[in-house]
């Protein structure tokens, strides 16, 4: 349950919904996974003689993909086969090691668990690899989503509206039943290309400036601050 305040804050929207599911960002939104992120794009350049990276770099490397991620931490023209390389580097790694320090953000598994209650549906769409998407789904989320969706042969990746569709096709929920939340500029183009309302979280990888230039419009500072705009 949410905290005392939270709760009387939620008790006063007791009223008809808005929407019947939320589709929700992982990396930045429901997860902090700058450090595990970090830690394995370093060792994959390592193993080249490549710079390391520091979390602020990261944090504005991801959003893309890991192989986008693996693109822009390299140093500027590395032949694309080194590319791969380290690619693979970095993959083999983070599949071990996405969870050492990976931490749900505070307020999310007690919204996760309120939503439920309430009976809404829910799903993840990540560009993040699908099988670190399984790893952090088993983890942390199979007890309240019903699917969560990665990057995956036959899927265009975000910001096109592929895995939303996809969401939205196993929840069995029409688009305008259903909110968007995320952190980035790539979440608030997902939603406006899958035709969908969008919440941005202030907590992720991106400043609330980044986000608004971004063409965000409705900000939440905390997760339970979401519920109340679940309902009309």
């Amino acid at each position: 349950m949410l905290n005392n305040g939270c709760q009387a804050l939620t008790d006063n929207f007791m009223r008809s919904q808005k929407y019947e599911a939320v589709i929700f960002d992982l990396d930045g939104t429901l997860l902090n996974t700058l450090e595990d992120l970090r830690y394995s794009v370093n060792y994959g350049l390592a193993q080249y003689g490549m710079p390391q990276r520091s979390l602020e770099e990261i944090r504005h490397f991801v959003g893309n993909g890991v192989q986008r991620l693996i693109e822009l931490a390299v140093p500027s023209g590395t032949e694309l086969q080194l590319q791969e390389k380290i690619f693979e580097s970095f993959r083999s790694h983070y599949k071990v090691h996405c969870n050492d320090k990976t931490r749900l953000y505070p307020g999310i598994e007690e919204l996760l668990a309120e939503l439920k209650r309430r009976g809404f549906l829910m799903a993840i769409v990540s560009n993040k690899l699908q099988e670190g998407v399984d790893a952090l789904w088993e983890q942390y989320f199979k007890e309240f989503l019903q699917t969560a969706i990665g990057a995956r042969e036959g899927i265009r990746k975000k910001p096109a509206p592929d895995t939303v569709t996809e969401a939205l096709r196993i929840l069995n929920i029409p688009g305008q039943r259903a909110v968007y939340v995320g952190d980035s500029e790539v979440d608030i183009a997902t939603a406006r290309n899958s035709e969908m309302d969008c919440i941005t979280v202030t907590w992720g990888f991106r400043t609330r400036k980044e986000q608004k230039q971004a063409g965000a419009a409705v900000f939440v500072d905390k997760p339970a601050e979401i519920i109340p705009l679940l309902y009309l």
